[in-house]
């Protein structure tokens, strides 16, 4: 992004290294340490294969706070949607309930261009309750 350009999420404008990145919301990251973890207890008797506190805690808030726990149901949710990583990751991780909490949370679904009316926005968040739900 060039220096003139200002960034502002709210119309995508969030340099080109975040729009090309990989987010992961918190299921995904659970599901990724998870599988370390069980490296790691494998390999336990080697004391330097030792779980660090941080991993332990990072751990723990994934999995607290994963709104998703089936990995199918969080292919469907990315499957689904087209919608920028960084703005699936926030809708799937806050789970908003309503149109206006979606919008405040994540501004670019509503902006020129590739604007979602209020009805398709909340369509979105029933599908993905519902998703949440029966998973």
């Amino acid at each position: 992004m060039s220096g003139e350009e200002e960034e502002n999420a709210a119309e995508l404008k969030i340099g080109d290294d975040f729009l090309k990145a990989k987010c992961l919301m918190n299921c995904e990251v659970s599901l990724i340490l998870e599988h370390k973890y069980e490296q790691l207890q494998q390999m336990s008797d080697d004391p330097m294969n030792q779980v660090s506190q941080v991993f332990e805690k990072s751990l723990q808030y994934v999995k607290r706070f994963s709104r998703y726990k089936n990995p199918d149901a969080v292919r469907q949710v990315r499957d689904r949607y087209q919608l920028a990583e960084f703005e699936l990751c926030v809708l799937g991780n806050l789970c908003p309930e309503t149109v206006e909490e979606a919008i405040a949370m994540v501004p670019s679904i509503k902006t020129k261009g590739r604007a979602h009316d209020d009805e398709a926005i909340d369509k979105m968040l029933n599908d993905l309750s519902l998703i949440k739900k029966f998973e």
